[in-house]
């Protein structure tokens, strides 16, 4: 449950600390007092949407933390390994930043927003006063439907068949063309495929032809350079090149050598050199002798070069590239002209996978409806209790239109009718249904759903709006039955809704040294009293409307103490 709620700068709220206890918890204050914004932070701390216009002016961030206690072993907490402390209790802390961006912890430790947002879904459900306007929309009644009924089996074989069809309907829409279409993608494939088969590219090509155009280019110098070298070491008829000068110390150096150790060692370092150098202005000799410039062979390696240049405008950015799309393409044609045996084909196994799905869709269909039968119990019997003994609720099913006659939801249309009158007939209910009857409703819906889940904190964000009179005491004690087993919050105009809470607490604005300040009181039976007297009959309280406010605590006392078990 929510044990405690710290507030820090948002909106006209400076600070605030709300303990709150487990069972029944309301609050109330007058419109614009910041009862919402009460919300609007524990909203916050489960991850919902925050914007930064909530900082208070002239703070630098605000901030929010929670902690929960007596949690159970939530999935949320198994599948990302952490959770409470060893006491049990469960620190959330959110800051927001001018910037928009918020900083999130659990018990210290750095997560997500989407981490908190699906670790909120566990911890606690708002249901706001607009959520009537939800059982307005058809496309809700399946979602509460399935929220209720336990077909979690059933949708997913339905899924997994579903979209195996799905997946062999788009593969068939591909393949089928009118023959027109056909024609000219055929047409394009063979053009294209007979320009690069023609082009006959090599891979790697590319890169040798242009190592060799840049070869061919400086051909002149190059020959001349390597001639150069040569010259200096073999020479020519005119002089001696470094080769035949090394020749000439050698054959100087023999009588000495026979004389000197010295000299001999020289002799060997000179006979090294010049054999160093004739080996070298052969290999000198061999590279300029492997220069093989054919005339007209730049010319050619150019138009090559363009050609691939070319090519590569249309097909790919490099020779592999362009190979690759010139397999696509022979694929691609070979599809198109034997598509007609391979739609086939996938027909047969689209008839195969159509009634797998249809057979999953009945599955699922048939479970929805023995839910809906038992759904219809529920929601009656909670309407009684609400003070609507009349009302007849029925879930309608219709088949879905459209290809298949499903989607990936199933085979059903589904939609709440009602009847709010005795003799009238069952109509939708957006067509029928009061402002009041709506919340009613959908207090009731909420209930029955939230039977189903771990969540043990249930905020109700003035749900009863367009309730009075006695259908607000029936209100009153159905939210005291649920804050039997879970932890209700409820921010409420009503008197009894207050009454019959466990802890009352007061939201109250005010003004001090020009700026607007709201704090949270937890109110005790004597300020209660009073805080009733004003939601009865307003700023005129009277010692009478101070008893009637007494007399409201002590029923709403004397129905949690006989309901007690």
């Amino acid at each position: 449950m929510l044990s405690l709620l710290h507030i820090e700068n948002i909106a006209v709220i400076q600070t605030a600390d709300i303990q709150f206890d487990s069972g029944f918890n309301a609050l109330t204050g007058e419109t614009g007092a910041g009862k919402s914004i009460v919300v609007d932070a524990i909203g916050a701390i489960i991850g919902e949407r925050t914007s930064r216009d909530l900082i208070r002016t002239g703070a630098k961030s605000a901030l929010v933390n929670a902690v929960f206690t007596a949690l159970p072993d939530l999935p949320w907490f198994q599948e990302n390994g952490y959770g409470p402390d060893e006491e049990g209790n469960l620190l959330i802390q959110r800051e927001i930043q001018p910037d928009g961006k918020n900083i999130c912890r659990l018990n210290g430790r750095l997560i997500t927003v989407s981490q908190l947002r699906q670790l909120g879904r566990q911890l606690l459900n708002i249901h706001g006063q607009h959520d009537g306007q939800q059982l307005l929309d058809e496309k809700c009644h399946l979602e509460y439907l399935d929220g209720f009924g336990a077909t979690e089996e059933e949708r997913m074989a339905f899924r997994i068949a579903y979209e195996a069809l799905a997946a062999l309907t788009r593969e068939i829409s591909a393949l089928q063309m009118n023959e027109a279409e056909k024609a000219r993608r055929i047409d394009n494939l063979q053009y294209q495929i007979s320009e690069l088969e023609r082009a006959q590219l090599q891979p790697g090509e590319e890169e040798e032809l242009t190592c060799r155009r840049d070869l061919l280019r400086n051909a002149g110098k190059l020959i001349e350079s390597v001639e150069g070298a040569h010259l200096a070491l073999s020479g020519d008829e005119e002089r001696d090149g470094a080769a035949a000068l090394l020749g000439a110390g050698e054959n100087a150096l023999h009588t000495a050598a026979r004389l000197s150790p010295q000299a001999s060692e020289l002799l060997d370092k000179l006979t090294e050199l010049r054999c160093a150098a004739d080996d070298l202005a052969e290999q000198i000799r061999d590279l300029r002798e492997s220069f093989d410039f054919e005339p007209g062979e730049l010319d050619e390696i150019e138009s090559r070069l363009d050609v691939l240049h070319r090519l590569k405008k249309k097909y790919g950015g490099t020779v592999e590239e362009m190979l690759d799309y010139l397999e696509r393409c022979k694929k691609e044609l070979d599809e198109i002209q034997f598509s007609s045996d391979k739609v086939a084909r996938l027909e047969k196994e689209r008839d195969k996978a159509l009634d797998a799905a249809r057979k999953a869709g009945n599955v699922l269909s048939a479970a929805r409806k023995k839910c809906a039968k038992a759904l219809e119990k529920r929601i009656q019997s909670e309407l009684a209790q609400l003070d609507m003994p009349k009302v007849r609720f029925q879930v309608q099913f219709q088949s879905k239109a459209g290809a298949y006659g499903m989607d990936e939801t199933g085979m059903d249309e589904v939609q709440f009718l009602m009847s709010a009158n005795v003799g009238e007939d069952l109509k939708p209910i957006q067509k029928i249904a009061s402002g009041g009857e709506l919340a009613r409703i959908m207090l009731a819906l909420k209930n029955v759903l939230a039977e189903n889940d771990q969540v043990g904190t249930m905020v109700f964000d003035e749900v009863d709006t367009g309730v009075s009179g006695r259908a607000a005491q029936k209100v009153a004690e159905k939210l005291a039955d649920v804050a039997r087993s879970k932890q209700v919050l409820c921010v409420t105009h009503l008197p009894q809704l207050a009454a019959m809470a466990d802890v009352h607490f007061s939201v109250e604005k005010g003004e001090r040294a020009g700026r607007t300040y709201t704090q949270v009181e937890r109110l005790d039976r004597s300020r209660r009293k009073e805080e009733l007297a004003r939601l009865t009959s307003g700023e005129h309280i009277t010692e009478a409307t101070l008893d009637a406010a007494g007399e409201l605590l002590d029923g709403a006392e004397l129905y949690k103490q006989l309901h007690k078990n």
